[in-house]
């Protein structure tokens, strides 16, 4: 008998899978999928995006009218600081070894794995179904980006990658740049001959203590995430870099306060007489939904269904639903229950990871025409 939704989550998340060493989750994804008589297939993105595993698809033809559907989780999680043992403490799942639980997102894959398996015993009506698993989500979405989207047959999607109570529906996420900047000084003897140097750090520090950080508006945020100079204690820094990041759901918004960040940097540089250099990327698009658009009302009537109450909001968080956005598919994140992700706290009900095994089924039977 297959393991049930806790047990299989339970399996999976004590696999420890940071970016790039997602192989052993993949392939326990694989064989139970194969388990059901259905076939998967694995990409070639593994070698190009530096994971041990390629992104894996699995198809069921439609059985029934309606629209077709494809669900999207990642196998990847933030890097665990030790061992993952998972248990089951008052109805919650927890890592009793105090790092992750890697619940963001192997809860999500639980649940659309134990999904998928009640379709096919109980051979339930559907107008289509596709399960998309990818790899290292969690530094930049580099499997849903390598992913050629256009294998997808379904043009409406979901993910289960937003942390909160089951009901919330993500109708936005924000557009995101990082900026690599570095700071060239001149090294000298800090004690010697220390008039003869330029500190690259304390350029830094003044370019940092410039910028507005934190939430800025309700759309839009900053940080600096990464800070990296110096050689040795007794010598003027000839070097330092840090990185920074700006988010927000306004384009315009972004692209204003990436230029102000731009300008703080430059002018740090010319006071403290040094040079800087900043590399600026593109993290992801962002998108917005309205309350009628398709996937949201599909959500929402499937969430009813279940006797969750939907709740409509905007994230500051990207997921791979970025990626299908940018590309014309319309895909919606879904809250799953997951909460503390990131963190030793993390965890997640066992109410939650069947409810959203019924949300799955529930989404499933809505797009039936």
């Amino acid at each position: 008998m297959p393991p049930d939704v806790v047990s299989l989550f339970s399996e999976l998340a004590a696999l420890p899978s940071p970016p790039g060493e997602e192989r052993a989750v993949a392939d326990r994804v694989t064989a139970y999928l194969r388990e059901l008589d259905l076939s998967v297939d694995e990409d070639d993105a593994g070698p190009r995006i530096g994971s041990s595993a390629g992104n894996l698809l699995c198809r069921l033809e439609p059985t029934a009218p309606g629209t077709p559907l494809f669900l999207c989780a990642h196998l990847d999680t933030v890097p665990p600081q030790g061992a993952i043992e998972p248990v089951v403490e008052d109805g919650v799942v927890r890592n009793s070894a105090g790092t992750i639980l890697g619940a963001d997102d192997k809860s999500a894959v639980a649940a659309m794995l134990e999904g998928v398996r009640h379709v096919v015993e109980e051979d339930r009506p559907h107008a289509g179904l596709e399960l998309l698993f990818t790899q290292k989500e969690e530094v930049g979405l580099l499997g849903a980006g390598a992913f050629d989207h256009t294998r997808l047959r379904a043009r409406v999607g979901f993910v289960y990658d937003q942390s909160g109570p089951i009901g919330e529906v993500i109708l936005g996420a924000p557009h995101a740049r990082s900026m690599e900047v570095r700071f060239h000084g001149r090294a000298a003897h800090s004690g010697m001959a220390p008039e003869e140097g330029r500190s690259s750090i304390a350029a830094a520090a003044r370019a940092i203590a410039d910028l507005r950080l934190g939430r800025l508006d309700e759309e839009t945020t900053a940080n600096v995430g990464l800070i990296a100079g110096g050689s040795a204690a007794n010598i003027v820094p000839e070097w330092c870099s840090f990185v920074a990041e700006a988010r927000s759901q306004d384009k315009e918004k972004l692209a204003a306060l990436v230029q102000e960040m731009l300008d703080a940097f430059t002018f740090a540089a010319g006071v403290e007489e040094c040079e800087v250099e900043t590399t600026v990327r593109k993290s992801f698009s962002g998108y917005r939904f309205r309350a009628a658009d398709e996937p949201v009302r599909l959500a929402c009537s499937a969430l009813e269904h279940c006797g969750y109450a939907p709740r409509l909001g905007y994230s500051g968080g990207g997921a791979d639903a970025n990626v299908f956005n940018e590309r014309g598919l319309a895909c919606v994140n879904l809250a799953n229950g997951m909460a503390s992700i990131h963190t030793s706290d993390e965890h997640i009900a066992v109410a939650d990871l069947h409810g959203m095994v019924r949300v799955t089924l529930a989404l499933l039977d809505a797009a039936r025409a």
